[in-house]
């Protein structure tokens, strides 16, 4: 992943409201998981945590988007989603703070969850 000056050059390629609501889920991303790498891969800016992609957000002509998440959660708040973990919303209309937050709490759990199971196997390779 590429730094954070990257990030800052693809957001003032935004244009307006869809910048201001990017900037708004980067400071509530940053702010909640303050160990994640920001960073930017797949052409928009991501997140990683503990070394495994937390969260991608990004902006298309007629919505914004955050990527890799629980859309099974957001379809159920009525949000447009994916298979895939992609949730759209408009420019103009950011998901709340404390949506974004309980979705990025989920993905956090999940990926600790996945380095807990890869130790408890790599411990009982290891008795064998």
């Amino acid at each position: 992943m590429i730094g954070p000056s990257e990030v800052d050059a693809y957001l003032s390629s935004v244009p307006q409201p869809a910048r201001g609501t990017l900037e708004s889920l980067r400071a509530t991303i940053r702010a909640h998981v303050p160990s994640a790498v920001e960073g930017f891969s797949y052409g928009i800016p991501g997140y990683k945590y503990r070394g495994r992609p937390l969260v991608y957000f990004g902006a298309a002509k007629n919505h914004c988007a955050l990527y890799g998440l629980d859309s099974s959660v957001a379809e159920a708040a009525g949000y447009d989603t994916s298979q895939k973990g992609t949730i759209r919303f408009a420019h103009d209309a950011p998901p709340p703070d404390a949506f974004v937050r309980q979705l990025l709490d989920l993905r956090v759990a999940a990926i600790e969850a996945a380095e807990d199971a890869k130790k408890q196997k790599r411990r009982k390779k290891a008795e064998e």
